[in-house]
């Protein structure tokens, strides 16, 4: 697993600036791949040596060519690899022996053909250990910087793009020819651009630690396809975020996981890879997108502007009707409509038609022109009670589409509040566009746009400032305890724990289980329902039976010994005419939890980011409407209740409708517990608390059912 602090910039600088380039597999024939990235490094201006290195020819594009890179008469600090695969192992070699430190290797052929790919992979990954080399790739585009004393376009895109403040990092090269094209046409540039493929070497998480301590980038854009060290990429992300202050904004594809096989927990069932993906880029402080645009969006508010340090906008029109349409956008978001303090409407009412509305939305009139704009902003700016502005234009037979721009762009700049546009159309406003774009005023073709991105930065100025404490380590419980009612499950060959080696395993860890007991046969059930206390709860004890309800295998309020036997007989039947091959351990008998609200809690470990709570509505309904929310163990205090409250049910614990106040200290403290047994013990690969009864403030909370599913770790 990579070390969430990278590689170090050592490793990395002969990569992002090497002093000489060696393009290992060059050739002389125009669009090639190979002559390709060596034509890019020449006519892009890399302000090192470059050295084309090709077994046939003597001079590639004008320049000396070596036939291996050991004939190479200088030191080389990068070699682009652009063999084929079968041979790419022989140039590494050679790379070794020369001393070579960074490599890009572009060629294809590796594990993302699998078999013998798989094979080649590994051994390329060995050659570079053995001789200290550091590796991009293979399978990818290639590397660019835009640093005016590298400038080295080390990849076969069809453009060197402008030089920026933005770092982009993506699996896929083919995306990395539409976003290069797509940010080209609206004026965006960048500080890095990596494509880096199959990661065998260098990680997602490597380069973006990288990127946290490069002064050129200030935001950092990543695309991935998959999330193979998920714990920690969401360790690196925080340090990125926390420590440099710096957005990272992540588009994750595979959102969707067709033919799927469901888990036997409803933790399981409910906890789709991309719900734990979500999760955990929402526990990091990472903005997740859906689009390359929407992450452009947010990518140009966050580079171009100051950070709002709030939520309330003046919006500023020339259009009634867009200026509606952006309220709506902006409520919906979340934003609020800044109230003008009363010198504000003032300075509107001297220098603005009145015919205009001095509200918010400002109108300042289909006929406005640039003053108008300029008054509009300037005061609308100065006032404190405003956080930003969203100036919207609408093209009319009057309207000075470049003047007002340029306007728009000399107020922005002298204020140190952000200003966000959106000229609507698309052939009459282009040059207006073009003037906000090239001046770094973030443009947006909707409203709705603008009001999101916005929205996305005040987030990241609240999370970049938010100070978590680290989780709480209980040390009221019984790891040793729990281990051995665990492993002596799986040492019986068992996948689920019966419900009392269940509430064992909770017991030692303190969460509220009730008293409880197992009878084997009627006449026990009626003595250990009185040793329990009535009234009390009965089902069936048997690892067969996975949905107790659906079998009549549960029995509630059994409130006498007669009771308890006749429960017994009705359940034992019960099961055996619905599963009868079913194994019967006993009847389970547990004292009843009480009246409260239902929630569940539960457990799941995900191959990418270890244990992952749930929580969200309990009893039968969790599947039905799926009112859930996920964090990565270990869980902080404050993203418990983040949690909780991120669930639509959540105000059923706090006196909604005129319900009772229920006990959210106690839950607190069980999510917490629940965090800390989920990383204790590795046995458990999901576990449900369902229902957990939720009782009034301060009457804590009760386990009524639990179920454990374990697998050796």
């Amino acid at each position: 697993m990579p070390d969430s602090a990278g590689p170090g910039h050592e490793a990395l600088e002969p990569i992002f600036s090497p002093k000489s380039v060696a393009v290992v597999g060059a050739t002389r024939v125009p669009g090639t791949v190979p002559f390709d990235i060596f034509n890019n490094i020449l006519k892009d201006d890399f302000q090192g040596t470059i050295y084309p290195v090709s077994p046939s020819a003597k001079s590639i594009a004008g320049v000396k060519a070596y036939k291996y890179v050991l004939d190479i008469p200088d030191p080389v600090d990068l070699a682009v690899i652009v063999f084929p695969s079968s041979v790419v192992k022989l140039a590494l070699e050679q790379c070794g022996q020369k001393g070579v430190k960074g490599l890009i290797i572009i060629s294809a052929g590796f594990r993302e053909v699998g078999g013998a790919g798989l094979q080649r992979e590994e051994e390329i990954l060995q050659i570079c250990r053995k001789y200290g080399m550091r590796f991009i790739g293979p399978n990818c585009l290639g590397v660019i910087n835009t640093d005016p004393n590298v400038h080295l376009n080390a990849s076969f895109a069809r453009r060197m793009p402008a030089d920026g403040s933005i770092g982009f990092l993506s699996q896929s090269g083919a995306l990395c020819t539409a976003v290069l094209d797509y940010a080209h046409a609206k004026h965006i540039g960048f500080s890095k651009f990596v494509s880096f493929g199959n990661k065998a070497d260098i990680s997602d998480i490597d380069l973006m630690m990288a990127l946290k301590d490069d002064p050129a980038t200030k935001v950092i854009l990543m695309y991935l396809e998959e999330m193979t060290h998920g714990a920690a990429f969401v360790e690196a992300a925080r340090r990125v975020i926390h420590e440099a202050g710096k957005p990272v904004l992540v588009l994750k594809s595979g959102r969707t996981s067709q033919g799927a096989s469901a888990a036997a927990s409803h933790t399981g069932s409910l906890a789709a890879s991309d719900d734990v993906v979500d999760a955990a880029l929402k526990q990091a402080g990472v903005i997740r997108c859906q689009t390359i645009e929407e992450m452009f969006n947010n990518a140009i508010a966050l580079t171009y502007q100051p950070l709002p340090k709030g939520r309330r906008v003046a919006i500023i029109t020339n259009a009634g009707g867009p200026g509606v349409l952006t309220t709506d956008a902006a409520i919906h978001e979340g934003l609020e409509l800044a109230k003008f303090s009363d010198q504000t409407r003032d300075t509107f009412k001297r220098s603005l038609p009145v015919t205009a509305n001095i509200k918010n939305p400002v109108d300042v009139i289909g006929d406005a022109r640039a003053d108008r704009y300029r008054v509009a902003m300037g005061a609308a700016l100065e006032d404190a009670n405003v956080d930003g502005a969203l100036v919207i234009l609408t093209p009319q037979s009057m309207t000075d589409i470049d003047t007002i721009a340029d306007e728009v762009c000399n107020v922005a700049a002298a204020h140190d509040k952000p200003t966000y546009t959106s000229f609507m159309g698309e052939t009459d406003v282009a040059s207006g566009i073009n003037i906000l774009q090239r001046r770094d005023i973030p443009h947006y073709v909707l409203p709705e746009s603008m009001c999101r991105a916005f929205a996305r930065a005040h987030d990241f100025s609240v999370e970049k400032e938010r100070r978590l404490t680290p989780p709480v380590r209980f040390a009221d419980v019984d790891t040793a305890a729990a281990h051995a009612v665990l492993d002596a499950a799986l040492a019986g060959g068992h996948s689920y724990l019966s419900p009392s080696d269940a509430m064992k395993v909770l017991e030692a860890y303190r969460l509220p289980v009730l008293r409880t007991g197992v009878a084997r046969s009627a006449r026990d059930a009626a003595t250990i329902a009185t040793q329990v206390g009535f009234p009390v709860a009965m089902k069936v004890e048997s690892e067969d039976v996975v949905h107790k309800f659906d079998v009549g295998a549960v029995l509630l309020g059994i409130d006498s010994p007669a009771a308890a036997t006749a429960a017994y007989d009705t359940i034992v039947a019960n099961v055996k005419a619905h599963q009868p091959d079913a194994r019967i351990d006993g009847v389970f008998i547990q004292q009843m939890a009480g009246k409260g609200e239902e929630v569940i809690l539960g457990v799941k470990r995900d191959p990418a980011f270890g244990p992952v709570v749930m929580f969200g509505l309990g009893g039968i309904f969790v599947e039905i409407f799926k009112d859930v929310a996920f964090r990565i163990a270990p869980v902080p205090l404050e993203h418990v209740r983040m949690m909780m409250r991120e669930v639509r049910a959540f105000p059923m614990l706090t006196g909604a409708r005129g319900r009772p106040h229920r006990d959210v200290a106690a839950l607190e403290d069980c999510l917490q517990r629940l965090s800390q047994l989920a990383l204790d013990c590795p046995q458990i690969q999901e576990l449900d608390i369902n229902p957990l009864i939720v009782r009034d403030q301060g009457a804590g909370c009760a386990v009524a059912d639990a179920r454990i599913l374990v697998v050796a770790p």
